[in-house]
């Protein structure tokens, strides 16, 4: 369920797709046809897709039919070519979706703020190195004592963990896969960690359970003297406003108490998710001088627009608050009538924020970056982020629930299209490019990225001068940041990236 509206009931397509009667049809088929038919109507880049016949839906087969499915979306992905790169705007490998995928009700949950899995993450630290990234408080691996910074040696009784792979490319060896399916995939999973003080933690069949996520995983302040005061939040997933908000208001309701000068928003391995809580940390952050000035536009393809949308109709939602009933066909999709302003919350005031970045800080974190760029003073600090310039509202067929890109956002300078991400120190993106230090917790000054922050408050440069954190770097041999980042974006890659909007739309007039 959203936030503001769940869906009533659906009209699963089947009529969508009658007059194709080359063959009986199943279901599946059906489905198959509905999900080219929706695409063919409301996805951003419609335009590029061929006929039915043409395409051929039906001919995308898989193991099982959510496979079969997946199959069929990433054939469509894969056919609108950006221009400005001479390949898919959904490029990721070449074969599969970057954006697109079909959902059978799992991220829903997830963006409720219900997670069920063992609550970490492991990222390589050096190819030999891995390491634990981040934990959920409440989830089984923080039952189970596991932290960030803790060392994996063994999964499942395999102490042979390093990554592997044919250089740096794509094609992942068979640790690297082993890894990922323990942690991505399994339902339970043993593994001896070493601790930073190099006792060990055995943790024997953990299993998946579901848990409700804290999406702020560390706030601090840092005095840096001289009137100086640094805020830093660790915030991992744009969940509902009702999970997500209060938690949001604790941290920044302490940064106004201590006075906070300058802030820092870590957004590491923030894949994303609803549009709403994206513009609710939009409005804490920007300084109270720009409330009321336009934070972002929202642009359809031109069927929507133009109030020709004929599929959606099919799409009813009821608001809770009111009780009404709609359909997609009554809502706006004009330019005009989607625009969002600030509004500003509370009364932190600041005029510079620093994000940390990575390849897993994606969409709706994006987003959150982007609109305030023209804004005041915004640092980018990490490696180059995802590349999530366009959003999606999910559309149900049958018992599934497809996502694909139905609109694409710009701020107030008109500044969006960052398919390749956001590069630290480099031409619009002030900052300074560096490792993710994944050796010590959230919130530790000496913690490379976070340093680079706090050093600039301080000393007005990037460039670190403490001792203990020029030695790591140093003993970086066999990874750049580039390799780092990409490494791992691949083992995000079964993690949800995405922009859901889950406001109410104006009605058309």
């Amino acid at each position: 369920m959203k936030k503001l509206f769940y869906f009533l009931f659906v009209i699963s397509g089947f009529i969508l797709s009658g007059c194709h009667k080359d063959k009986k049809p199943n279901s599946l088929d059906l489905v198959k046809d509905s999900v080219f038919y929706y695409a063919k109507e409301d996805y951003l880049w419609y335009a590029s897709l061929p006929s039915y016949e043409t395409f051929k839906p039906r001919s995308y087969t898989g193991a099982d039919d959510i496979t079969a499915l997946t199959s069929e979306l990433d054939a469509i992905s894969q056919i609108p070519i950006n221009p400005a790169t001479n390949k898919p705007y959904e490029y990721y490998d070449g074969t599969s979706a970057k954006y697109s995928f079909i959902d059978d009700g799992t991220v829903s949950d997830e963006l409720n703020g219900v997670q069920g899995n063992f609550g970490f993450a492991p990222l390589y630290n050096e190819i030999n190195d891995l390491r634990i990234k981040y934990v959920y408080p409440g989830s089984p691996a923080d039952l189970a004592g596991i932290k960030r910074g803790y060392q994996i040696t063994s999964i499942n009784g395999r102490t042979n963990i390093s990554y592997d792979t044919d250089g740096y490319g794509d094609n992942s060896g068979n640790n690297l896969k082993f890894v990922i399916n323990a942690y991505s995939n399994s339902n339970s999973i043993s593994m001896t960690l070493l601790k930073p003080d190099g006792s060990t933690l055995t943790v024997t069949n953990m299993n998946v359970t579901n848990y409700t996520v804290n999406p702020v995983l560390k706030s601090a302040v840092y005095d840096q003297g001289n009137g100086h005061k640094v805020g830093y939040i660790v915030f991992n997933s744009f969940t509902s406003g009702a999970n997500a908000n209060p938690k949001l208001d604790a941290a920044f309701g302490n940064f106004i108490a201590s006075g906070v000068t300058d802030l820092v928003v870590d957004l590491r391995y923030n894949g994303g998710g609803y549009v709403s809580t994206a513009e609710y940390i939009d409005n804490l952050i920007v300084p109270t001088a720009s409330s009321g000035t336009l934070m972002y536009n929202t642009y359809y393809n031109d069927i929507l627009t133009t109030g020709k949308e004929s599929l959606l109709k099919n799409q009813v939602r009821k608001d809770p608050s009111t009780g009404e009933v709609y359909n997609y066909g009554q809502f706006s999709y004009t330019v005009a009538d989607n625009a969002v302003n600030f509004t500003k919350r509370l009364n932190l005031n600041v005029n510079r924020v620093f994000f940390i970045i990575t390849g897993s800080t994606a969409s709706a974190s994006e987003l959150t970056i982007n609109n305030l760029r023209p804004i005041m003073d915004v640092q980018f600090i990490g490696s180059q982020s995802y590349g999530k310039p366009v959003g999606f509202f999910d559309i149900d067929i049958n018992k599934y629930q497809m996502y694909i890109p139905e609109f694409s956002t710009k701020n107030s300078a008109n500044q969006g299209d960052y398919y390749a991400g956001f590069t630290p120190n480099t031409a619009g993106y002030p900052g300074v490019q560096d490792y993710d230090d994944v050796t010590k917790e959230f919130g530790d000054p000496t913690e490379i990225l976070l340093a680079h922050a706090l050093n600039y408050v301080k000393n007005g440069t990037y460039t670190l001068s403490i001792p203990v954190i020029q030695s790591l770097a140093s003993k970086r041999t066999t990874f750049s940041v580039q390799a780092q980042n990409k490494l791992a974006v691949k083992m995000d890659k079964h993690k949800f990236n995405g922009l859901v909007f889950d406001k109410k739309l104006k009605l058309k007039r």
